[in-house]
């Protein structure tokens, strides 16, 4: 009997030539998006370029900026951690009714962040910026601090923000008691913020968007090097500092909650999660519990501005359906964190 030749359709890998051209086609194409979307060093490490508005609201004769209710707008992405972090210090401090908030979303097909509905005639956010500083060409990005009465940015570095949202409207604020920036811990606070910084906030994205291979080892070993040091010292202290949470908690916090849901997965730091670690995860959902911070966090935001929005990880744009965050309102258990030993 013959036997037939005919085989089922599809059933077949496309040729060599076809998988060389495509994967040429498509590392050539990556790298070209890459290196627009985070620009890269020599040996393929993400530099993430400074911010360009570096003005302070204060009381100090001259300042045009003084802290006055109603008159400034936070411009933010609910997506992204930094313009998140200016929530967080707003809810902690009380500051809703002083402060206004405005929601951009990024574009995928723009490449920017586009107004929900136009504000100051602006319906892109580098129109806003181009109505603050007329010819200006940098990045636009998020948190941006607007005063609705000179039509201009105030500032555009989410770490200055938090310091200015923390202690220049204290009159205003229903929560004016708390101190995120004390002056006993300002010197912690900083040692951490610079660590936890280039290792951890910024650390994910180094991981990310590595362009290189040995660009992406290093990230990640120092990435989780810190994540294994912050871990040990959650042991004994409740929080970073010690018994009082501060800004070195808000600007970890922010990248912690996005770790699982984001970084674990689409920006390659999958060696351990968050909700793994002793102390971390039963840490973030300490910090997710406190008054407020919880209605800042927006799981879906984060995952469709992740997923759905940076094409050269996620071509396909498919978001996941995960994960489960109700565990972040798990009782925690750290409320007698560190005090055993400040007793002894």
């Amino acid at each position: 009997m013959a036997t037939s030749s005919w085989k089922p359709k599809g059933t077949s890998l496309p040729s060599t030539v076809i998988i060389r051209l495509g994967k040429f086609v498509w590392t050539t194409m990556w790298q070209i998006m890459m290196s627009k979307l985070a620009p890269p060093s020599k040996k393929g490490e993400y530099i993430r370029p400074e911010s360009q508005f570096r003005h302070a609201i204060g009381t100090d004769a001259g300042n045009p900026y003084p802290p006055t209710p109603g008159r400034y707008t936070l411009f933010v992405g609910l997506g992204c951690p930094w313009a998140h972090r200016t929530l967080v210090v707003r809810a902690l401090k009380g500051l809703d009714e002083v402060i206004g908030v405005s929601i951009v979303s990024p574009s995928s097909d723009q490449g920017i962040w586009v107004f929900e509905k136009p504000e100051e005639g602006c319906h892109t956010l580098p129109e806003l910026y181009q109505l603050a500083l007329s010819g200006y060409s940098g990045r636009s990005t998020v948190p941006v601090l607007w005063d609705n009465q000179t039509k201009t940015i105030v500032n555009n570095e989410s770490a200055e923000i938090i310091v200015m949202l923390n202690s220049q409207f204290n009159q205003f604020a229903k929560n004016a008691a708390l101190d995120l920036y004390p002056e006993d811990l300002k010197s912690a606070i900083a040692e951490w913020n610079d660590k936890i910084y280039h290792t951890v906030n910024n650390g994910v994205y180094r991981c990310g968007f590595a362009q290189s291979q040995e660009a992406y080892d290093q990230a990640c070993d120092e990435l989780f090097t810190t994540l294994n040091e912050i871990d040990a010292v959650l042991e004994t202290n409740r929080y970073l500092c010690g018994d009082r949470v501060t800004l070195a908690d808000v600007r970890l916090f922010t990248t912690l909650f996005r770790f699982d849901i984001v970084y674990y997965g689409l920006f390659k730091c999958n060696r351990r999660r968050i909700k793994d670690y002793q102390n971390l995860g039963v840490y973030l959902r300490d910090l997710y519990q406190l008054p407020g911070v919880a209605d800042t966090c927006d799981l879906e935001s984060v995952k469709r501005d992740y997923y759905g929005n940076l094409f050269p990880l996620n071509p396909g744009g498919i978001i996941p359906s995960g994960p489960d965050v109700s565990s972040l309102m798990e009782p925690h258990g750290r409320d007698t964190v560190g005090i055993a030993s400040v007793r002894s």
